[in-house]
């Protein structure tokens, strides 16, 4: 069935990437004689944007297929390994400090935020931790993250940081140029091969702990391959465009029924799915007119994912019923 999903998906991302770089306040006519200013608004600003939506969007949607794999839990989210809220974290401090005025620093502290909740998470879990203390050391590591974001929130110097943490925390892909394609791209890259190389081991865990053992599938090394695989995906996407939620629950359950259901069946196609979703969403922030400016983009994405994780949870409840 991926043979004719994942072509299916190439062809769409093929046709919306031309659309979303037309689409914005201006729309750019392809047919216009004069294209100069055309050609500056789409190099420097319109296509690097395009690129970190199809990276950021693929590196959410991957992480999530990998998360509910591994847990074997369709509710599973990249937020849930507590790597987000410590790149959100980290991205909080540089704001807090006042380093974030340093165009490269905004990005590092947040992606030492990622590294360090992926270093407390292997700590937390030790050597033979199994799913669930995982589940749970991932957790308690959100919720730390979360309340020392919100304590520096509070605590903030002065209110223009406070209103930049808060507008930062929404996500958003404006004002984005290479810099961040560079800083996100590799590191997503990177963490997407981390988690299909994880990919069979995911399969053998559908069959529970011990027989994913017998088959030779050690759970410390799958534990490690999902630490680094998510920590890169989700610290990268973080580090550039901020907190973009329900991507990674998202877009797992829409590709699903369209796959064999394997785990590993579901990477590649959840991470083109995430990086289509991001784009048009994007695009669409883009175009939607409104009087206080563009809407944010992790706003977005939670009225689309908010009703979605309701029907989940009305569907399953149904199915317990």
């Amino acid at each position: 069935m991926n043979c004719r999903l994942i072509p299916i998906l190439v062809v769409l991302l093929a046709l919306a990437v031309p659309l979303s770089l037309l689409a914005g306040r201006v729309w750019i006519d392809p047919f216009a004689s004069d294209t100069h200013n055309a050609s500056v608004i789409l190099l420097y600003l319109r296509l690097p944007r395009a690129l970190l939506a199809l990276i950021v969007g693929a590196g959410l949607g991957g992480a999530g297929a990998a998360m509910q794999g591994y847990l074997r839990n369709p509710l599973a989210d990249p937020g849930l390994f507590g790597i987000a809220p410590g790149a959100a974290l980290g991205a909080v401090l540089s704001f807090w400090t006042g380093y974030a005025a340093s165009v490269w620093l905004l990005p590092v502290f947040a992606l030492v935020g990622a590294g360090g909740a992926m270093a407390l998470l292997a700590l937390i879990a030790g050597r033979e931790a199994g799913v669930a203390l995982f589940t749970m050391a991932g957790l308690m590591i959100s919720s730390l993250a979360g309340a020392l974001t919100s304590l520096a929130i509070s605590l903030s110097p002065t209110p223009f940081a406070m209103s930049e943490i808060v507008t930062w925390l929404m996500g958003a892909l404006a004002d984005r140029s290479w810099r961040e394609v560079v800083i996100a791209g590799p590191l997503t890259l990177l963490g997407l091969g981390v988690l299909l190389a994880a990919g069979r081991g995911l399969d053998a865990l559908t069959l529970g702990e011990a027989a994913a053992r017998s088959l030779g599938f050690e759970p410390r090394r799958q534990q490690a391959l999902m630490i680094a695989g998510v920590g890169l995906t989700v610290g990268a996407a973080v580090a550039v465009a901020g907190v973009i939620g329900f991507v990674g629950l998202m877009v797992p359950h829409l590709v699903r029924p369209l796959t064999d259901r394997r785990p590993s069946s579901l990477l590649v196609p959840s991470a083109l799915a995430g990086a289509l979703l991001l784009l048009v969403a994007d695009a669409g922030c883009r175009v939607l007119p409104l009087a206080g400016g563009e809407l944010r983009l992790g706003i977005a994405l939670a009225l689309i994912g908010a009703p979605f994780f309701l029907a989940l949870l009305l569907r399953m409840r149904r199915g317990l019923a």
